[in-house]
């Protein structure tokens, strides 16, 4: 030793036994701060700020301590700023992945689509471990719930994976995509088509002509029959229906069907339009006018009406009649029915024959 150095004392144990072997305080447990980012905030402002720091301690001060877990004002407060910043970062986040991708012009609508769901999920997913982050959450304490959690997802939210999983399948294989056209069937069992606005995380929404709304669950339109009408090509070929007369000029009628049918505009050139002789009906010749047009979303019934009033002016043009149902009457000869016809005439007969008051001669005086 020498002069100037610091020396530690220690006092020895009247029972002999050494310093080292002394046993050492226990430190007693401090409350522990339950948000990690409130505890670093009120050592960063402190250090910056004095003012600030002491009213950072001031809201830290007034808490409450739940066994090792400390919740202040200040813990409270800066949970909901996290969670508020977490929500805006992720709705912002994506809508400006939306709008980079749909810069993306080498993507189609499909394809864009998928990516944006991608990217949804991606930054949701993002922010949320961020949040975890920034209040200090330690995710091994959710160990324990990890298996409920998982149960009630298996039961609970079954369906709404499934559905998940099943828009996502269908964007990627194209069976369906936003502007097809397919054909629904309502709860009464009546089919009618509609237009594919949006495909969502848990519904396909189809609009029909009388602007009703359909949401159809992704699942079923995965694994039940679809009628597209737009899949591989959007030419749609109609029907229309259309009766003549026997007396009528059947080679005639068919020019001015073809006629009809080119003249309206919606009605493609190619591929044209044909007539087909359907068969003889009771009262008219029937035919089937084909035409296609490449717009199905606007409606069939409107092209339909505008091919049959040009058709009737050509017809009526031309004279050439539009039958309508007749029918004969046959009465067989039968013994009471000949007695009732006779019975009836020699009363009609009697009738006639017997004057009326008008006509009788009037008394001779």
């Amino acid at each position: 030793m020498q002069a100037g150095e610091q020396v530690i004392l220690q006092p020895v144990p009247s029972d002999g036994s050494s310093p080292a072997t002394a046993a050492a305080p226990t430190p007693e447990a401090s409350p522990t701060d339950s948000v990690k980012a409130a505890d670093e905030l009120r050592e960063a402002v402190g250090e910056q700020s004095q003012t600030v720091g002491s009213v950072l301690d001031q809201m830290d001060s007034m808490a409450i301590n739940i066994g090792s877990t400390h919740i202040s004002v200040l813990d409270g407060v800066v949970f909901l700023a996290v969670v508020a910043g977490v929500f805006a970062f992720a709705f912002f986040g994506s809508r400006l992945a939306h709008a980079a991708l749909a810069r993306a012009t080498r993507l189609d609508q499909t394809r864009r689509l998928l990516a944006e769901k991608i990217v949804t999920i991606v930054v949701w997913g993002m922010a949320f471990f961020i949040g975890i982050d920034l209040l200090g959450i330690d995710l091994t304490a959710l160990a324990v719930f990890s298996g409920a959690f998982g149960l009630a997802i298996g039961f609970g939210l079954q369906k709404t994976f499934g559905n998940l999983i099943a828009g996502i399948i269908l964007l990627m294989d194209k069976s369906i995509k936003p502007g097809d056209v397919i054909a629904i069937a309502d709860q009464a069992g009546v089919s009618t088509f509609g237009q594919i606005r949006k495909i969502g995380i848990r519904a396909v929404s189809i609009t029909t002509r009388d602007q009703k709304e359909y949401l159809i669950p992704n699942e079923n339109l995965m694994i039940n029959q679809v009628e597209n009408w737009s899949y591989s090509s959007r030419n749609v070929r109609m029907q229309v229906p259309v009766g003549i007369s026997y007396h009528a000029d059947i080679d005639q009628a068919e020019e001015l069907m073809l006629e009809a049918a080119l003249s309206c505009g919606r009605v493609l050139k190619s591929p044209p339009p044909t007539v087909w002789l359907d068969g003889y009906g009771d009262s008219s010749v029937n035919f089937i006018i084909h035409v296609w047009i490449t717009d199905p979303e606007a409606g069939t019934g409107n092209v339909k009406s505008e091919v049959l009033k040009k058709l009737w002016h050509l017809f009526q043009e031309h004279e050439v009649e539009i039958p309508f149902p007749q029918r004969d009457i046959n009465l067989r000869s039968a013994e009471g029915l000949d007695q009732l016809i006779a019975a009836l005439e020699q009363k009609r007969s009697g009738t006639k024959a017997k004057p009326s008051a008008k006509e009788k001669p009037a008394a001779k005086e």
